[in-house]
């Protein structure tokens, strides 16, 4: 299975946001994703299998157990595939940046009050 077709769905990507945030049982897991997908527990299971038996999620036994974490090499190959369309979002992000910095100025040299929390630290 692609890379994308994995990341194409909703729950395994919840999947591997909550795996981000560290190691967590396959019980936790199924708990989140049924209160928030509305699915069964074995569909969960189904979707753990596809994000391991493509490398995304690991797996290992903790007594009765089972606790999942997130494999990072196929997001890194996701990410290299990313690379090449970067060009059409990082300049304009670049230019944002400078022009939300240059309004900051502005304001400060006026002697404005700040607007957000980033402005009142550089004050």
């Amino acid at each position: 299975m692609h890379a994308f077709d994995v990341l194409g769905d909703p729950v395994r990507r919840r999947i591997l946001e909550l795996l981000a945030d560290g190691e967590t049982t396959a019980g936790a897991l199924g708990t989140v994703i049924q209160r928030e997908f509305g699915i069964s527990q074995p569909a969960v299971s189904q979707h753990l299998k596809v994000l391991r038996d493509n490398g995304f999620a690991t797996v290992r036994p903790d007594g009765t157990r089972r606790l999942y974490a997130v494999d990072p090499r196929p997001l890194r190959d996701v990410d290299q595939w990313l690379d090449h369309f970067r060009q059409f979002w990082t300049p304009p992000l670049h230019a944002l940046a400078t022009e939300l910095a240059r309004g900051r100025r502005e304001r400060r040299l006026r002697g404005q009050p700040a607007d957000t929390p980033e402005d009142r630290s550089e004050s």
